[in-house]
């Protein structure tokens, strides 16, 4: 044979051979554009525009599109200390950070909590030095309490958009996004409804359909165009503990709202993203500190989450539709965390840009398959505030880290029952809860069951079994 000719044959091989190593490679790199897209979500941002009281007076009477000048003279320059909401400098850090990570994100998901917490006793005590008082508060301090809290939520949508640009922020309302703390009422969803379609949507779900739910009870249906996906931001603050009274009304209403919901996205052949703010399942922080010597709880100090009926109906309904929900993102607990429902759908949690759980502020970036859109992976990225960088570094690659492949529901369900026979992969996750905070992790080997129960039993007789008996 022809020396040139083997010489051809040969480098014809390698050259194919070559080909195939880089195709392979393309096809199972988590970040490949052509068969998946990246998607930020953050939340509990609690942004806190009380920082600097030598700025209230000018906040007041300033409109929110002059709020970020204003807050630029500040000489309080260090972003939130350990144990605080966020302030300008890490809220501008983080929006900073999210927008260098967007890459062709189609949108971005932020699962609630605008304002800082207390936020109206907050502005009661810088406007007229009375942050409690007994006696109803006059007429003229509640509107201007309310106006400030709009003004707050349309500065916060401002920033965000000047960092993400044109793409839809989807969200769910969290349970400080109110006038008062305990959830949105009927006065913040009307005042708040056009600003959250025209700044945030933008232009992903008829407008008058919008308005109706939102207002209604603080939830809504959009479609992303060209991805087949129906977004779903529901208000599970409704169904929450806080909530004192009677809902029932409110609830069953959402509920099937919900119902119908997922029947036509079933129908017409969608998958559904489904956001919501807090999570149903158990209150590990406020259990862990009810539980006794030995870690036990009983009926008295597991907390949940939701109230047991309306977690039951919101389960049920799930159920219904196997398949349908692709992905489930929360957020209310500042950490990073997950959760299990019993129809194996995974329940995601984005830990906080709030540092006020003594977390390090963090945000993730998810990887998502375009077929099946469902995330195949995620990047955590934590802002050290001990070493205090420039910028949010990554933190960890949820496949390297636990060394799992395939879909992410899937894995966080494998690893379940992984981390009760695996002490380095469960130093992992108790690790990696506080976004890298470990000097004020309060997981102790005594409290770990509740935090590990909690993950795969979302009833309070299950979750009081399973600690008890870990």
């Amino acid at each position: 044979m022809n020396m040139h000719y083997r010489n051809f044959r040969l480098f014809s091989l390698v050259f194919a051979l070559m080909l195939l190593l880089q195709l392979a490679a393309c096809g199972s790199d988590t970040n490949n554009s052509n068969t998946n897209f990246p998607v930020v979500v953050f939340s509990d941002v609690h942004f806190n525009p009380y920082y600097d009281a030598k700025l209230f007076k000018q906040l007041v009477v300033a409109d929110a599109s002059q709020w970020a000048a204003i807050f630029k003279t500040s000489t309080l320059l260090e972003p939130s200390a350990f144990g605080s909401d966020a302030n300008y400098p890490l809220f501008a850090l983080a929006l900073s950070s999210i927008k260098q990570n967007l890459g062709e994100s189609p949108l971005v998901i932020f699962t609630g909590d605008i304002l800082v917490h207390s936020f109206s006793e907050q502005f009661y005590q810088n406007y007229s030095g009375n942050p409690t008082q007994t006696t109803p508060r006059n007429d003229a301090d509640v509107a201007a309490m309310k106006t400030f809290a709009d003004k707050t939520v349309a500065f916060f949508m401002d920033q965000v958009k000047a960092s993400v640009g044109s793409i839809p922020v989807m969200f769910a309302l969290g349970n400080n996004d109110s006038y008062d703390d305990t959830g949105p009422d009927s006065t913040f969803l009307a005042n708040t409804a056009e600003l959250f379609y025209s700044k945030f949507l933008t232009g992903t779900v008829d407008h008058q359909e919008f308005l109706t739910s939102y207002k209604k009870g603080g939830y809504y249906a959009a479609e992303l165009p060209g991805k087949n996906l129906m977004v779903i931001g529901l208000n599970t603050v409704e169904f929450s503990t806080y909530i004192t009274t009677n809902n029932d009304a409110a609830v069953n209403a959402e509920l099937a709202w919900f119902d119908a919901k997922l029947a036509s996205a079933k129908a017409s052949g969608k998958k559904v993203w489904l956001l919501m703010h807090v999570p149903p399942g158990a209150d590990y922080y406020r259990t862990a500190k009810l539980a006794d010597s030995k870690g036990h709880i009983d009926a008295s100090s597991a907390i949940m989450m939701w109230k047991t009926a309306y977690q039951t109906g919101f389960l049920q309904t799930v159920a219904k539709y196997p398949g349908v929900i692709t992905m489930t993102l929360a957020g209310h607990t500042h950490m990073d965390e997950y959760r299990i429902l019993p129809s194996s759908e995974v329940v995601a949690i984005a830990p906080a840009i709030s540092t006020r759980s003594g977390n390090d502020p963090a945000f993730k970036v998810l990887t998502v398959a375009r077929d099946t859109l469902k995330s195949s992976d995620y990047v955590s990225l934590n802002y050290d505030l001990t070493a205090k960088p420039l910028q949010f570094t990554t933190y960890y690659r949820f496949s390297t880290a636990y060394s799992v492949q395939g879909f992410l529901n899937d894995s966080l369900t494998q690893l379940f029952p992984v981390f009760y026979t695996n002490s380095a992969k469960q130093a992992l996750y108790r690790g990696y809860y506080y976004s890298g905070n470990n000097a004020l992790n309060s997981i102790t080997d005594t409290n770990w069951p509740i935090y590990w129960c909690g993950i795969g039993n979302m009833g309070q007789p299950d979750f009081i079994a399973c600690v008890n008996s870990y």
